[in-house]
């Protein structure tokens, strides 16, 4: 079980950052790709691996039969290991730029509430709430937890539908 989660798990985590990256670096052309909506949806496609790593577990180790509590299990376990390779290789992408990430995303958020109209004491308190923000997000032991937050629920989730749907023997059988 270790295996599978270590295999699907890192696969997982490294298509769903590789998928946010890219929106990052070619966002400029669109909003689409670096919206929550693009990279929520790249997580869930990543996350399927969840499901085809809680299959192969029960096909190859259980016999084609699996309990929902052992297959949400190796679901979570696939979902820790995709959330691990997802902050880690965050964190090295982040380094890599400097943690420019959140000086953009920052700036970014400040100018769509400049254009959405406010003015006076209440701009200048969401640009406070903003900076408290930078400041925090460049703590690791805030950042680091925060980043793997991003992927896990997703993961959970996936977890719970994999092993609801793969406890019955006769979803999608063992082939062979």
């Amino acid at each position: 079980m270790k295996k599978i989660a270590l295999i699907y798990g890192g696969i997982s985590g490294g298509i769903a950052i590789s998928a946010i990256m890219l929106g990052l670096r070619f966002s400029e052309d669109s909003d689409l790709l670096s919206s929550e909506f693009f990279g929520y949806l790249s997580m869930l496609v990543a996350l399927s691996l969840v499901f085809i790593g809680v299959k192969k577990y029960r096909d190859e180790q259980k016999g084609g039969v699996i309990k929902f509590g052992p297959a949400f299990l190796a679901g979570l376990a696939i979902a820790v290991v995709a959330g691990v390779t997802y902050t880690f290789i965050w964190e090295i992408y982040s380094m890599s730029t400097n943690y420019a990430f959140i000086d953009n995303y920052s700036a970014s958020m400040i100018e769509a509430k400049k254009a959405s109209g406010l003015t006076g004491a209440v701009l200048e308190a969401e640009i406070a709430d903003v900076k408290d923000m930078m400041a925090n997000y460049r703590n690791p032991f805030f950042r680091l937890p925060l980043t793997f937050m991003e992927i896990f629920p997703v993961g959970f989730i996936v977890s719970l539908i994999s092993a609801a749907v793969l406890r019955n023997p006769k979803m999608f059988p063992a082939r062979g």
